[in-house]
């Protein structure tokens, strides 16, 4: 069976998170999966039994201990096949600011006084801030600004940018306010003609398709394992010989000893090993749907990715084509979406009521949902919108049904 004529069983995805089944949560329809997912039943039991049979110090030779850094050691060598890395290029830490935050302190050492970095309006302000305060070593931030009209960043803006003093340029590779997807390839093409390092921050992409990093030429890629049906953790992944350039930020023994040299404290590790979850998810998501085992981890992932951008696309246009035909909404990004052009983060704003009073009366409808400037305040201030009232945002993945598009489109039409 040919891929365009698979269709993603809802049934059998939804079977597969314990959430569904939990009093707690069973009544609401969840619209909050850009703030965090929930998790399969496989990332519970590997946390789990990892409590009770391996919670001990890891890498002795013990038996307990063995098993432990075996599982942690797996479960950083899946995600490497999953997301088409090479060994020695992912580390797993503990949120995306912590790792963006070791990341630039070390990357401030190959800044002179002068040199340029490039950050954007667009990004959440993980992928922000810790650039912008690499003016403390005599850096120029520039601001790479989105069009008002339609919150997107245009690559003619950036190319404006660029100079030979380009040192970074830090980029969203999807907002998390706009839903808009930028093109990191084109952007990395042109950031490496200047000779400058690109850090795209996936978090709000990763989640509707693993990134293929290769494909993508960036020099550093992260994104949220809480947000991609994990526990609280990130990936970090760069590329291996920019990483072992890097100083070390961690304890002075383990000087030249990656991932350790910038991952200091490294991941916890019972949600380390729970990693190994998500791949199983992901495997029998594979494995209902597909007859062909012979493909490889990151050939499967892609097969994975195709058909639930094909389901998050089909449930996710009718709720746009819904809410950009109301006059008294504002809704931020593009219409719909095509081709990967924009994921189903949705925000949006009402002309003649405050987005605490909509979420709020989406919440007592039972839709799990929220206003916020969700970190990306820059984006909000640039088209005018009160960064402390923020938008609504309906966020969905491939979990969400045509029935939870239903309800929250029923329940806005009950909006004057």
């Amino acid at each position: 069976m040919t891929l365009e004529n698979v269709k993603l069983d809802i049934n059998y995805v939804r079977s597969q998170f314990p959430a569904f089944k939990d009093t707690l949560n069973k009544d609401w329809a969840f619209f909050e999966n850009a703030g965090g997912s929930y998790v399969p039943h496989n990332v519970i039991k590997k946390l789990t039994d990892f409590m009770i049979s391996t919670k001990v110090q890891p890498y002795a030779n013990y038996s307990m201990s063995k098993l432990a850094g075996e599982q942690m050691d797996t479960a950083t060598e899946l995600f490497t096949k999953m997301i088409n890395a090479d060994k020695d290029e992912i580390l797993i830490g503990g949120s995306t600011s912590v790792n963006l935050y070791v990341l630039s302190n070390a990357l401030k050492h190959f800044i002179k006084p002068g040199d340029e970095i490039i950050v954007t309006n667009q990004d959440h302000e993980a992928n922000i801030s810790p650039w912008r305060r690499l003016k403390e070593v005599g850096a120029v931030i520039k601001e790479w600004k989105i069009n008002p009209l339609n919150a997107e960043l245009e690559i003619k803006d950036l190319e404006n940018l660029l100079s030979n003093k380009t040192k970074i340029v830090a980029v969203t590779h999807c907002s998390n306010i706009v839903g808009s997807t930028n093109n990191l390839k084109k952007i990395s093409e042109i950031a490496h003609e200047n000779n400058a390092f690109v850090i795209g921050d996936g978090v709000s992409y990763a989640p509707h398709g693993l990134p293929d990093v290769k494909s993508i030429g960036v020099d550093f890629y992260t994104f949220s394992l809480y947000k991609t049906y994990g526990p609280h953790l990130a990936l970090l992944y760069g590329k291996k010989e920019i990483l072992k350039k890097l100083p070390n930020q961690n304890h002075e023994f383990l000087e030249g000893q990656f991932p350790y040299t910038i991952n200091p404290g490294g991941p916890n590790h019972e949600e380390l090993v729970s990693l190994i979850g998500i791949y199983e998810y992901f495997m029998n998501i594979y494995d209902h749907h597909f007859n062909n085992k012979d493909l490889s981890t990151f050939e499967k992932i892609s097969a994975i990715n195709k058909l639930i951008r094909k389901h998050e696309e089909e449930i996710c246009n009718p709720l746009l084509d819904y809410l950009s035909n109301q006059k008294n909404i504002n809704l931020i990004g593009k219409t719909k979406i095509v081709n990967k052009n924009r994921a189903p983060t949705i925000s949006f704003t009402y002309k003649n009521k405050t987005s605490s009073e909509i979420s709020d009366f989406l919440v007592t409808n039972k839709i799990a949902t929220r206003n916020d400037n969700f970190y990306a305040w820059r984006c909000l201030k640039a088209l005018g919108i009160d960064t402390k009232d923020g938008v609504i945002r309906i966020s969905l993945v491939h979990y969400n049904t045509h029935e939870d598009v239903k309800k929250v489109i029923k329940v806005l039409e009950k909006i004057n």
